[in-house]
C-alpha cells in the first residue's frame, strides 16, 4: 500500500532528575555536596532511508515517545543519556509542525538525519549547583521535559522526470517499457492509482529516474478524481513530460488536453510551468494521429515534441536519451525549500516577553515559557528549594511586577496547576 501523509504525536525524552546527595566519609571532613546530573532525553530522530518507498510503517503507530534519561546518583555518578528514537522514513520526506505550519526537516538525502524534537536536558545535581555563595547547596533540578510536537510527515516522491497526462494516455505503458517498472496497465481509466517510480538507462549508459504519476483530470488541482493526491510529487521532478493521446480515441483534443495539464498545474502551483517540459505525443501508430499531430505542432513551437508509440515501443529511446541529456545539463539544485523568495524582505525580530500575568477572578495566573520550565524543574523538596525558585522570580522582575498591577500579600498566584500565596 501506498501512504504518503501522516500526522504523527512525538514526545521527546525528559531529561533524568540530578541527585542532591553529600560525601561522608570518616576521613574526609567537610565533604560537601556529592549528587551527580540526570542524563539528557532521548531525541526524536528521523533519517531518509534508500530501502523505503512509502509511509505506510508511521501509519499505524501515531505516537511515539522517547525514554526518560537516567537520574543522578551520590558519589557524582551522573545518570545515562537515553538512546535516541531513530525513525526511518524514505528520501523525499517532508516534516511540517501542524502547530506552526513551520517545515521541520526535508530530507533529501540518502542517510540524512534531522533532530524532530528534542529531548530534555538533565537536570542537575548540588555538585553541580554549588556557588561561591552557597558551597553546599541542599537542592538539585528536576529533568527538564522532552519537546512535545504534532507533526505531519509528507511524503514528496523524488524524480527527475515526471511523466503527466490524462488517464489512459500511455504513462504507465511507457515507464514499463523504459525501466524494470511494472505498473498496472488496463483498458479503462485510473489503472494507475499510486505514482511509479523507474530507472532509466539512455544509450550513453547513463542513467535517471521517472515517475509515472497516476492522470489528471479536469479540477485536479481542487480535489478532483486523484490529481490533489499527486500533484504534490511533481513539485521534486526536474523535467515535466507530457504524454498526449495524439490518435484522439476518447474523442479529446490534443491540445485541449494540454492546456488543460497546463492549467490545473498552475492551479496547484504557478511555479510548476517554469519547470523544463517536453510533449511526448504517443499513439502514432494508430490511424488519424498524424493529421492531429501536424495541426498540433502549429500551434505548439517552443517546446520539444517526440512522436512515439508505446504499445510498438517506436521512438522511446530516443526520448529516453534526450532526457538524460537534458537532465545532465541542469545545473544542480537544492531541491525543495518550502518557500520563493520573490523579493528583498527586511524582517525585524520581536523581543518576547518572558513571562505574562493576568487575573482570573480572584487569583493572579503567571504564565511564561521560561517560567514554567523552571517550575517544572524545581524539586521543592524543602525549604531551600522553594527560596530559590523564589529568588529566581524576583530576579525576573516577577513580584515588581504583581506589585504594579495591584497585588496584595496574601493573594493568590498560579503556575500551571499550582496555587501559592503571594507575599514579599
Amino acid at each position: 500500500m501506498f501512504v504518503d501523509e501522516v500526522n504523527l504525536e512525538l514526545i521527546a525524552g525528559s531529561g533524568g532528575n540530578g541527585c542532591t546527595a553529600f560525601r561522608r566519609e570518616k576521613y574526609v571532613p567537610m565533604g560537601g555536596p556529592f549528587g551527580g546530573d540526570g542524563g539528557r532525553g532521548a531525541n526524536i530522530i528521523f533519517k531518509a532511508d534508500t530501502g523505503l518507498n512509502t509511509l505506510l510503517d508511521l501509519r499505524y503507530q501515531k505516537k511515539y515517545i522517547g525514554e526518560k534519561g537516567a537520574n543522578g546518583e551520590g558519589k557524582n555518578k551522573d545518570g545515562a543519556n537515553a538512546k535516541d528514537m531513530v525513525i526511518k522514513v524514505p528520501i523525499g520526506t517532508v516534516v511540517t509542525d501542524l502547530k506552526t505550519n513551520e517545515i521541520i526537516a526535508d530530507l533529501i538525502k540518502p542517510g540524512q538525519e534531522e533532530i524532530i524534537a528534542k529531548g530534555g536536558r538533565g537536570g542537575r545535581g548540588n555538585s553541580s549547583l554549588r556557588t561561591k555563595a552557597n558551597s553546599a547547596p541542599n537542592y538539585s533540578e528536576n529533568g527538564e521535559e522532552g519537546e512535545r510536537k504534532e507533526v505531519k510527515v509528507e511524503l514528496k516522491l523524488l524524480a527527475d522526470v515526471g511523466l503527466v497526462g490524462l488517464p489512459s494516455v500511455g504513462k504507465s505503458t511507457i515507464i514499463s517499457c523504459l525501466s524494470a517498472s511494472r505498473p498496472k496497465i488496463a483498458a479503462y481509466h485510473f489503472t494507475t492509482l499510486n505514482p511509479n517510480l523507474g530507472v532509466v538507462k539512455a544509450r550513453n549508459g547513463k542513467t535517471f529516474v521517472m515517475a509515472d504519476l497516476p492522470g489528471l483530470i479536469e479540477g485536479a488541482s481542487l480535489g478532483a478524481g486523484l490529481g490533489d493526491k499527486f500533484l504534490k510529487h511533481i513539485e521534486r521532478c526536474k523535467v515535466i513530460a507530457h504524454v498526449i493521446d495524439m490518435a484522439s480515441i476518447e474523442d479529446r483534443d490534443p491540445f485541449d488536453d494540454y492546456n488543460l495539464i497546463n492549467k490545473e498545474l498552475a492551479d496547484f502551483d504557478k511555479k510548476l510551468l517554469d519547470k523544463p517540459q517536453i510533449i511526448i505525443a504517443n499513439k502514432m501508430d494508430i490511424e488519424g494521429s498524424s493529421d492531429n499531430l501536424s495541426e498540433f505542432k502549429k500551434k505548439i513551437k517552443d517546446i520539444k515534441i517526440f512522436e512515439v508509440s508505446a504499445a510498438t515501443n517506436q521512438g522511446l529511446q530516443d526520448v529516453a536519451d534526450y532526457l538524460q541529456k537534458m537532465i545532465e545539463d541542469m545545473p544542480d539544485e537544492e531541491i525543495l525549500k518550502n518557500e520563493s523568495i520573490e523579493e528583498h524582505k527586511v524582517y525585524t525580530f520581536k523581543k518576547e516577553e518572558p513571562f505574562t500575568i493576568h487575573k482570573e477572578d480572584d487569583v493572579w495566573v503567571i504564565e511564561g515559557k521560561n517560567i514554567e520550565r523552571m517550575f517544572k524543574m524545581t524539586k521543592f523538596a524543602n525549604e531551600e528549594d522553594e527560596y530559590r525558585f523564589a529568588n529566581r522570580l524576583t530576579r525576573l522582575g516577577v513580584d515588581e511586577k504583581l506589585r504594579e498591577l495591584g497585588a496584595e500579600d496574601g493573594d493568590q498566584v498560579r503556575i500551571l496547576d499550582f496555587y501559592f500565596d503571594f507575599k514579599d
